[in-house]
């Protein structure tokens, strides 16, 4: 898999690339309302260069039927990827940086594997050259996957925070991350102190936030591991700066919420908890979100806030599953994630086969007589990409190709193994071909991760 960007800008202010192309368009929906990707099969994406934002940043200036705007273009270069999809980067709503190496580390449930993996493992993070090392394996693994944008979680060390964010600026790609707070119930080595987290997570604001591609992440690790003062302190901050982005957990796993509900008698929910301290609001992205009832639904759809969905951890952690049917009659906002570690991997692939299996469970795990839902192989891609950007409050920006966003995409090969090459050539139409490259999928089907920053080639 070859991980690069489009031509230099100087040297080619327009470019076009040829292939079968896959896109979402904001006002084309299917029959039920829902989004619906656009496809050619003979497809033309141009891109212009933008330099009037910092940096300069590669845009889509026309997307759709190469018989049709080759005709409007036909000076411009093209590169040409014959059997291959282009289709919009993917998005990842929820992973943590420091847990890349605790992949697979077996336990009985989310709160003993913090205990013997997540938290001595992250204890690593301190030394500068560990965290500029993991840094690079993470950002690494994102990009060989076709993951081009990403909210991902650091240790509670400023300068986990601080080498992810250098190192993802480096590359060019759109990366929001933060410094973890946590100052209780958190061992020795990761257990910050609450005005020095606070007074950290500012300066890191002030200095990657907005920068280049770059956003920052407030980040409690989850009610139980901040104090009042901190979850306050965060709120304070997130009022501060209202466009940074705020993630935490939520509703996750029964004794951790259990828990919460131990911690605070007085909150109707988990999630109210965060209400209650004025975490709720647009750019505020709550992971898992299993455990929740109407009122809680209710409650992200009014502030805005979103749910990174990670079924793939779910199941590994034995937590549940996401009740897709709920949040959509709720009309909460909500995306797909890895969560690397608890997560089994990197692969958006492996994450839309977990999403397709939990929405079929989803819905007999939680106590209703009916049977869970199918999510069509288009909706599972449009959570993993456009579906993703709103919920970050990108839509339009990343995630689409539509004309005006960022141009990072990749380019697909059907073709990469002999099941797969078998099944997507007997695919009848779009939705057997994604279903395909759903199912038998992995990272070798990415055959090249192109960045719209223009900084970054291998």
């Amino acid at each position: 898999m070859s991980m690069t960007a489009p031509p230099a800008p100087e040297a080619a202010p327009l470019h076009a690339y040829r292939a079968a192309l896959l896109w979402f368009a904001p006002d084309h929906t299917d029959a039920h309302g829902q989004p619906a990707p656009r496809y050619e099969a003979d497809g033309l994406l141009v891109v212009a260069w933008d330099g009037a934002v910092a940096g300069g940043v590669w845009r889509v200036r026309a997307v759709g039927a190469y018989r049709d705007l080759r005709a409007v273009y036909p000076d411009v270069a093209v590169t040409h990827w014959p059997g291959r999809l282009i289709a919009p980067g993917f998005i990842d709503l929820h992973l943590h940086c420091p847990q890349t190496d605790v992949v697979g580390s077996p336990a009985e449930g989310l709160l003993p594997w913090l205990e013997r993996y997540t938290y001595p493992h992250e204890t690593h993070c301190a030394d500068p050259a560990y965290a500029t090392e993991v840094a690079g394996v993470f950002l690494d693994e994102l990009q060989r996957h076709g993951v081009t944008t990403a909210l991902a979680f650091a240790s509670s060390h400023p300068v986990a925070a601080d080498t992810l964010l250098a190192q993802a600026h480096q590359r060019g790609l759109r990366l929001m991350a933060g410094k973890v707070l946590q100052d209780r119930h958190s061992p020795d080595g990761v257990r910050d102190a609450t005005e020095q987290s606070l007074t950290d997570t500012e300066t890191l604001i002030q200095r990657w936030h907005g920068v280049g591609r770059l956003g920052y992440a407030i980040t409690p690790r989850f009610a139980p591991s901040c104090s009042d003062a901190q979850l306050r302190g965060a709120a304070e901050l997130a009022a501060r700066y209202p466009d940074v982005w705020v993630q935490t957990h939520v509703a996750e796993n029964l004794d951790e919420v259990r828990w919460v509900r131990e911690l605070y008698p007085n909150d109707r929910s988990y999630l109210s908890v965060y209400q209650r301290f004025g975490l709720l609001r647009p750019r505020a992205v709550y992971a898992h979100g299993i455990h929740l009832d109407e009122d809680d639904r209710a409650l992200l759809r009014d502030s805005g806030s979103a749910v990174a969905v990670c079924p793939s951890s779910n199941f590994f952690l034995g937590s549940g599953c996401f009740d897709f049917a709920s949040a959509d009659a709720a009309g909460c906002a909500y995306g797909l994630a890895s969560d690397i570690g608890a997560g089994t991997s990197f692969s958006p692939f492996h994450t839309m086969l977990a999403a397709y299996a939990a929405g079929r469970s989803g819905s007999v795990a939680a106590g209703y007589a009916k049977l869970g839902v199918s999510l069509t192989p288009s909706r599972l891609w449009w959570l993993h990409t456009a579906g993703a950007a709103q919920a970050l409050g990108l839509g339009g920006v990343v995630g689409s190709l539509c004309v005006g966003s960022e141009a990072d995409f990749v380019v697909l090969n059907p073709q990469v193994t002999p099941l797969l090459a078998r099944r997507s050539a007997q695919a009848q139409n779009l939705e057997e071909l994604l279903f395909a490259l759903i199912v038998l999928g992995d990272d070798r089907a990415v055959e090249r991760t192109v960045l719209a920053s223009g900084n970054f080639a291998a």
